[in-house]
């Protein structure tokens, strides 16, 4: 398990030695240990650098293709657009779309809520202020 989560040169440290997102990974091998069918990850990708996040991203989908359902809390939009199949976007606790991450990246309210002005602009969009 701890190489799949990419910690197996650490199995002999101490957790305080570990960076936040090894320390994350931990937490999931953890879960992993216990085989199981749905696994809900909340915010696993918050402070990681970028090589860190595809790293996370990769094993996610992993996880996903070997049969495991993963229940993703996240605000690191590149994370989940580029792992998900499905997502709901909460905004103030109420659901405002739900969709494909194609219709997700299109919906005006997730652009003006979450993805912002440089977003739309990017895509030929107009987000409302």
């Amino acid at each position: 398990i701890l190489a799949k989560v990419k910690l197996a040169g650490k199995a002999d440290e101490v957790v305080e030695t570990l960076n936040i997102s090894e320390r994350k990974r931990l937490e999931l091998a953890r879960a992993l240990a216990m085989d199981p069918e749905v696994i809900i990850l909340d915010e696993v990708m918050a402070g990681s650098n970028v090589a860190e996040l595809n790293m996370i991203m990769d094993l996610i989908r992993t996880l996903n293709a070997e049969g495991k359902t993963i229940v993703l809390i996240e605000h690191v939009m590149k994370a989940i657009m580029g792992v998900s199949q499905r997502i709901i976007v909460l905004h103030h606790g109420e659901k405002i779309a739900t969709g494909t991450p194609e219709e997700i990246g299109n919906n005006e309210m997730v652009i003006s809520a979450y993805l912002g002005e440089r977003y739309a602009k990017a895509r030929g969009k107009h987000a409302e202020s």
